[in-house]
């Protein structure tokens, strides 16, 4: 059997692993992206065998919980499979995570062993401490300190009763294949509960999509991201195992940017903030061109522009704008996006949060499909996303092939599919709260459909912002506005609720700060930004004042959480001198605008 219909007929997610590594067995499957590490799909096999041996002789059985620490190396796809291969359920925990995160995500999971790096040995071992020192083993990848044993070691050990073939042909298809922790900006985290059938019926529909399919089947593909999130698991590691796609894992977030020409991934995620610098690394590019180049790149970008907004329309292409399309392909876009690294990508996503359209519409005048997409943890990474040549620039596309959406009377999205959660691990009156007994999940996002079954994503719920005047507003739509249009920024807050307009807290990315000669120019050129978004923004939405704060914040600390999504609440307690300075000039009469 092909390997592309293997999620329509595998029990589990280990089921497919064998299935695709016997179909494969020659063909690279993990690679490091620095050259230090490449195995093949057979020897992948092999290891997950020995890792899981060494697991068992821990104790490790189907039913129990093991936790993963680790960047994005080889080893999390070795250790997370071979764990999956018992029974037992792996998750991953953020690695900007402090011991008392740690805690609280052990203490829920309920792990007797962890495997991680040397780096995190300490807060691990503090963690641990915290909830009486229930932690029994930690397996380090890269080491061994005192107290810890060597993944090679484990992987040495050789139960003599474990046979390896019985355990992963009884895992079940309602057993949990991970544990997704919520980003926590309303709370401490909830542990989503994923079943191997979620996120089979998730390979299933992604596989449908054609792109998708296409591109995973092509076989090259780029983890950069937490593992703890559901999208790169989903992306960079399960959709791998269906298709028999190579992975290159790139360790430091920030060398992606370096990776993609090399790998030229054929499916490869991006979020909002990968887009918001690349864009303004192009656009800077561009710039510095002279003449005859600088024209020609820009007739290019308006010419694909074009054709890409017919074509969203669902008009033909006339055969002349056709033509000029295929040149203007050929002598300019090709190689800027080979440049980027994307000239052979046939699925290019962006999600986990929103994506200013104008952004979309860049990438689409460069030949790249950017298709944002919406999903949650709760649905296994199953929602909507738009389709290449079909993309509606502002809107979350159309929903997957067993996905329904629907919109409640409040104006919250609800979703319903084969792909949601089993519910908050130990937390049934949440789960009640989340998903009612129709099947229905609340998402807590509000937002439309239209008749063609597009969905647009007005904001979270618990964000949107009602002003003094009772007019709502999106705070991420303007934040997102500011971000594309002000490439010096690495945050955007906007501020509102019950106020007579809104102000920004505007967090300096200092990369992009980096040569402007003082404050002066800083503000000046923040402020430049700011009027190109207030450009594009309602007058109600449009912002009156901002402070420039000094940057980045870090995911994980007081203002983002791990993912990188704003702690709103935090920040309007941590920043509110900034902010009340803000209005308090505003009601000044001689304020400098």
């Amino acid at each position: 059997m092909d390997a592309r219909d293997e999620p329509l007929s595998a029990r589990s997610l280990a089921d497919l692993f064998q299935r695709t590594a016997a179909a494969r067995p020659g063909e690279v499957a993990l690679r490091a992206s620095d050259g230090s590490v490449e195995l093949t799909w057979r020897e992948y096999a092999e290891r997950v065998r020995r890792i899981a041996g060494g697991l068992a002789s821990l104790g490790v059985r189907r039913g129990d919980t093991v936790a993963l620490m680790l960047t994005n190396r080889p080893e999390f796809h070795l250790a997370d499979t071979a764990a999956l291969h018992l029974g037992a359920t792996p998750f991953s925990v953020y690695n900007t995570s402090p011991p008392a995160q740690i805690a609280h995500l052990f203490a829920n999971a309920g792990n007797r062993v962890v495997v991680t790096e040397r780096q995190w040995v300490p807060a691990v071992r503090a963690a641990s401490e915290a909830v009486g020192g229930a932690l029994e083993h930690i397996v380090c990848v890269d080491g061994a300190p005192e107290g810890t044993l060597p993944l090679a070691e484990l992987e040495a050990r050789r139960p003599a009763a474990f046979d390896f073939d019985a355990a992963w042909r009884a895992v079940d298809p309602a057993d949990l294949a991970t544990l997704i922790y919520t980003s926590g900006t309303t709370g401490p985290p909830k542990g989503v509960e994923v079943e191997h059938r979620a996120i089979l019926a998730c390979l299933r529909d992604g596989l449908a999509l054609p792109h998708v399919g296409a591109g995973a089947r092509a076989g090259r593909m780029v983890s950069y991201l937490p593992d703890a999130h559901v999208a790169n698991r989903y992306f960079s590691h399960y959709l791998a195992m269906a298709a028999g796609s190579s992975i290159t894992t790139v360790a430091d977030l920030k060398a992606v940017a370096q990776a993609l020409p090399a790998v030229r991934p054929t499916v490869f995620l991006g979020v909002p903030a990968f887009w918001y610098k690349t864009q303004a690394a192009v656009t800077q590019a561009i710039g510095a061109r002279t003449g005859v180049r600088r024209h020609a790149a820009e007739w290019a970008m308006g010419v694909a522009r074009l054709a890409a907004e017919r074509q969203a329309a669902g008009r033909p292409l006339p055969a002349r704008l056709a033509a000029r399309r295929a040149v203007a392909d050929r002598l300019v876009l090709r190689p800027i996006r080979a440049r980027i690294g994307l000239d052979e990508a046939a699925a290019v996503i962006t999600g986990s949060a929103p994506i200013a359209a104008e952004t979309v519409r860049f990438f689409q005048s460069l030949g790249i499909e950017l298709c944002e997409g919406w999903a949650m943890s709760e649905s296994s990474a199953a929602g909507t996303i738009n389709r290449p040549g079909a993309i509606r620039p502002g809107t979350v596309g159309r929903p997957m092939r067993d996905v329904e959406v629907r919109v409640a009377a409040d104006g919250e999205l609800l979703l319903r599919g084969p792909a949601l959660m089993r519910g908050y691990r130990g937390d049934p009156e949440r789960t009640a709260e989340a998903i009612g007994a129709d099947g229905w999940l609340r998402t807590g996002d509000v937002g439309t459909v239209d008749a063609d079954g597009y969905v647009t994503i007005v904001d979270r719920k618990k964000d949107l912002i009602v002003n003094s005047a009772g007019k709502n507003m999106s705070p991420a739509n303007i934040e997102n506005a500011v971000l594309a249009c002000c490439p010096q920024a690495a945050s955007v807050v906007v501020v509102g609720d019950r106020r007579p307009y809104v102000v920004a807290l505007i967090v300096l990315d200092p990369a992009a700060a980096h040569g402007l000669a003082g404050d002066t120019e800083v503000r000046a050129a923040v402020g430049a930004g700011v009027a190109r978004a207030n450009a594009t923004l309602s007058r109600v939405e449009q912002i009156k004042d901002f402070a420039v704060l000094p940057g980045p914040w870090a995911p994980g600390g007081a203002e983002l959480t791990p993912t990188g999504k704003l702690r709103r609440r935090e920040i309007a307690e941590r920043y509110a001198a900034e902010i009340e300075a803000l209005y308090e000039r505003g009601r000044r009469p001689d304020r400098a605008r």
